[in-house]
């Protein structure tokens, strides 16, 4: 059985949904999930799935030491960032390397790196007029959204697109493909 540690930042619809997915697998189990957020609603996500949560400090993720000592204990094998806003310390790319899966809201490497999330990537889409958008889920590595990717989709705008349909073309996305894409990469390593 491969075993899952989902980081999260925010909201955690996508790291409830991964959950709902796996929950019913015998090869893949979320078995923890982690904050550096204390009032993150992926707090009480992990909370209504009876899924242990941790919640960490931006020192405590540099230092990694804590950290490392309760995914061992928990017996994680792949980390998956679901909205998680801190970047992964080196130490932690070294013990877990390739085994880091980030999914992006937008076609990478368009509006990557540090800053770009939520919001202020729709906006740079729509200020910058592209007509296709999309998702990018990716492996992770030193560098903000530079990782190898491991899969895109993408969508065409609509010429009246606004900052709402948008939001909801790439969650809709993120949630109807981002756990099988997950579950094809890990039987693929």
């Amino acid at each position: 059985m491969k075993k899952l540690a989902i980081f999260g930042s925010g909201a955690g619809s996508n790291a409830e949904n991964i959950c709902d997915y796996f929950n019913k697998s015998s090869d893949i189990k979320v078995v923890m999930m982690c904050t550096n957020r204390k009032n993150a609603f992926i707090i009480e996500r992990a909370k209504k799935l009876n899924i242990p949560m941790v919640i960490i400090s931006k020192t405590e993720l540099e230092n990694f030491d804590d950290l490392a000592k309760i995914l061992e204990k928990y017996k994680v094998d792949y980390i998956i960032l679901a909205g998680f806003l801190l970047k992964i310390p080196s130490k932690m790319l070294e013990k877990y390397q390739n085994k880091i899966i980030n999914i992006h809201p937008s076609l990478l490497p368009k509006y990557g790196g540090k800053g770009m999330y939520g919001k202020n990537i729709y906006k740079a889409v729509l200020e910058n007029k592209e007509v296709e958008s999309g998702i990018s889920i990716h492996f992770v590595n030193q560098n903000y959204d530079e990782g190898e990717i491991i899969f895109q989709e993408s969508f065409i705008l609509s010429p009246d697109e606004s900052l709402n349909s948008l939001t909801t073309k790439v969650h809709e996305l993120e949630q109807s493909l981002f756990p099988k894409i997950i579950e094809k990469t890990l039987f693929s390593l």
